[in-house]
């Protein structure tokens, strides 16, 4: 059973919350623990409904002022697909975490106000849904109970959404009228949206075709550990585990191992502690080598006709998360799947205005929530792809060194 990595995004008070409580209360995913457990926290209304939104909001901050600051994670599952859901922030000063919960959604549910119709966090989300190269996008035009359920109210914000997305280069875009709190087309076809023939919102989530996404053209295979039994048996077993993050590998392939360069064929693959003939994304794998040569962790084993970047300048898009602000020269660690390198900002180029992609090129330092482009050097050649071409050997982050606390999140161009 595959997973579907999914979030939410929109306008304060769009509903995101109620939603997510919704889905997981009409599927039957919320323990009888958890119901009694929210009955009681429950903020109850004047109609004795409980306040769903508690599902998701879990710091006391969120729940005092109503609002979600944190990105919560929610995980339920249904005959068909398991999923994994982040709620995230829809004020301004949260756009960092918004970013985090969607780095690595596979969808992206954005929550319109049918009273409001498209906002400017609206096509702020949008944006950076566009920008993180997000596959899938679901437009949810909520609370359309507060609209007397008027179909062209829905139509004119499909047609706005429409010209933006387009704009934007959005693609796979699904439109879907709800009322979240009334529970309208989130689990059951709702009698009072009689004029829509499309999918409630859990079928939608239930037959995306995820398949596609994954790149099964490009290999890249990123060495995560290097097992050496060493024993009497296996005096001289060397196996590379980690997990295929594109492509395919077979037995008697030739690989490339990078940045090195150094070169070599598969002499065995296993999975889940089975010898296979092939193996292919998103499985976790152990490879063997003809050649016993210099590996370690963090390196990329690769095929010759499918080569990525090695190079040690970058130009990246960051959206920076850290309250102390980035400036040119500053030194940081470098994340790209499971290889860690050394590496400096050398300048900043541009701030990018995410409510009209307008590039702001006076710029000398980058504050929380900033995306910025900026060239990046590290201290050794590092093995990449860009970001639009190749999600998962295109994304990165950068590490504070002493603090270690992740301060930025890259998108390598």
């Amino acid at each position: 059973m595959d997973i579907l990595r999914f979030i939410t995004a929109g306008s304060v008070d769009d509903g995101k919350s109620t939603l997510i409580g919704r889905l997981l209360y009409d599927s039957k995913s919320i323990l009888i623990d958890q119901m009694e457990a929210l009955e009681k926290q429950s903020r109850l209304k004047e109609d004795g409904e409980i306040d769903l939104a508690l599902v998701t909001d879990g710091l006391r901050a969120e729940r005092e002022q109503g609002i979600t600051i944190d990105v919560a994670y929610k995980y339920f599952s249904t005959a068909k697909r398991k999923f994994i859901i982040a709620d995230a922030p829809g004020h301004i000063q949260y756009t960092r975490n918004m970013v985090t919960g969607a780095s690595k959604a596979d969808l992206i549910i954005i929550l319109i106000d049918a009273r409001n119709g498209v906002a400017e966090q609206t096509r702020r989300h949008s944006i950076i849904a566009s920008l993180l190269n997000i596959p899938h996008l679901v437009v949810a035009i909520n609370k359309m109970d507060l609209v007397d359920f008027a179909e062209d109210i829905y139509n004119n914000i499909v047609i706005d959404y429409s010209e933006m997305g387009k704009s934007l280069g959005l693609k796979d875009i699904h439109f879907l009228p709800i009322s979240a709190l009334r529970g309208d087309n989130i689990v059951e076809k709702s009698e009072n949206l009689s004029w829509y023939h499309g999918e409630t919102l859990l079928q939608l989530l239930e037959n995306i075709h995820l398949d596609n996404d994954i790149n099964l053209t490009v290999p890249r295979f990123p060495i995560q550990f290097v097992i050496r039994p060493q024993t009497e048996e296996l005096p001289d077993y060397r196996g590379y585990a980690g997990k295929l993050i594109s492509g395919i590998y077979r037995t008697g392939d030739q690989i490339m191992v990078l940045p090195s360069g150094l070169k070599s064929r598969i002499s065995s693959i296993e999975v889940g502690g089975k010898q296979v003939d092939f193996a292919y994304a998103p499985q976790s794998a152990v490879i063997t080598l003809i050649d016993d040569i210099d590996i370690g962790r963090g390196d990329l084993l690769v095929k010759e006709d499918h080569l990525p970047q090695v190079n040690q300048e970058l130009d990246v898009l960051l959206c920076w998360m850290d309250k102390k602000p980035l400036h040119p020269g500053n030194k940081y660690i470098l994340q790209i799947n499971s290889l860690t390198i050394k590496a400096m900002v050398r300048e900043i180029e541009y701030r990018l205005d995410v409510n009209t992609l307008t590039k702001n090129e006076e710029v000398y330092e980058a504050m929380l929530n900033d995306i910025v482009k900026v060239s990046i050097r590290t201290a050794a050649p590092l093995p990449f792809d860009s970001y639009k071409d190749l999600r998962v050997n295109g994304g990165a982050i950068l590490i504070d060194e002493t603090s270690n606390a992740t301060v930025g999140a890259c998108m390598i161009q």
